[in-house]
């Protein structure tokens, strides 16, 4: 039987990992202790960590030097992640040869199903003709002055076809007629013909789109790449929705295109920074709506992560296939 550990936030760990998860994780496997082991107390349970061969843990775990893993990890052969991106963590570990695997598609699933779920209420208009008893307004159902499409014979864009994007296509499967344009470099022709949409260039996307959608990486090559030229161009009636990450966004020209047009929306469940500066118009325009971050995994569906990982875990203990390791190559796109 393996030893393991739970590493990282203690609270997090406990939020992820049910009773019931653990409970599955300690017939597995040998922990030698129930605590969690922080990086501050890595001495103290130098002993344990030595003959670990598995580390669990999830959002807060720390980023190691590759001194550190030899000096403290020797024995260790994988890390199981029980959240998304593993981009502050993973390389040095991928590094020394441990193998790292990722719950980013249990996150990704609560993320694609909030996205779709605003882009079915932002082709209706919901966002714009929402009627809030606060600001004294009149019934708003005519009186907004665009025509809004509905989800039939639409055009939805999404930037980023990467595991969430695509799981976001899919679902857009389910309306009628409507037609998915993408911009993602990476993606192949015969993917994008095999997922049924159009690639196309970011002006184009838009331009034509009613509902346009963010799923890019999260690398240094997006920031700052959707700025003023792309949302100067969105229709009168069109939404923008960033479950990605706030800093591929210039939030000026974001601002500056939603006052140009007013009946424009943005739901940005992401800003840069994180929560935006108290002066940011973004809390005071009509037309942005601000979520805290939420798409992600939250409440029960945290639970999905550490199942993710178990079953991981369980497989890759046995010698059978694994679904969801990270490679060194991987970080170049993931987010």
């Amino acid at each position: 039987m393996k030893y393991a550990l739970f590493f990282g936030d203690a609270g997090r760990i406990n939020a992820v990992y049910s009773p019931e998860i653990i409970e599955k994780l300690h017939r597995l496997l040998c922990f030698e202790t129930d605590s969690v082991v922080t990086k501050r107390s890595m001495d103290e349970y130098r002993d344990l960590l030595s003959r670990a061969d598995y580390l669990f843990t999830t959002w807060g775990m720390p980023h190691f030097e590759r001194e550190e893993i030899r000096r403290y990890l020797p024995n260790l052969k994988a890390v199981f992640y029980g959240a998304g991106s593993v981009q502050h963590f993973a390389r040095e570990f991928l590094e020394e040869g441990i193998a790292v695997f990722s719950a980013w598609a249990a996150n990704g699933t609560s993320v694609a199903e909030y996205t779709f779920a605003e882009i079915i209420l932002a082709s209706k208009g919901f966002y714009q003709r929402l009627h809030r008893a606060s600001d004294g307004s009149s019934w708003p159902n005519r009186s907004v002055g665009v025509d809004f499409p509905g989800n039939y014979e639409i055009k939805v864009g999404i930037v980023g076809a990467g595991m969430i994007g695509k799981m976001v296509i899919e679902k857009l499967k389910t309306l009628d007629r409507v037609e998915t344009l993408v911009f993602d470099p990476f993606l192949p022709d015969e993917k994008a013909a095999a997922l049924g949409v159009t690639k196309t260039d970011l002006e184009t996307l838009f331009s034509s789109c009613d509902v346009i959608s963010n799923h890019l990486a999260n690398n240094p090559q997006t920031v700052g790449m959707l700025d003023g030229r792309l949302f100067s161009k969105m229709k009168p009636h069109a939404a923008f929705i960033n479950t990605g990450r706030g800093a591929q966004v210039v939030e000026d020209d974001l601002i500056a295109a939603l006052e140009e047009v007013p009946t424009r929306i943005a739901v940005l469940d992401v800003t840069w920074p994180e929560p935006p500066a108290e002066s940011s118009p973004l809390y005071t325009l009509p037309n942005v709506f601000l979520t805290p971050h939420i798409a992600g995994s939250i409440g029960n569906e945290v639970h999905r992560m550490a199942q993710f990982m178990y079953e991981e875990c369980e497989a890759f203990d046995a010698g059978r296939p694994t679904r969801y390791s990270v490679t060194l190559k991987m970080l170049e796109t993931m987010a």
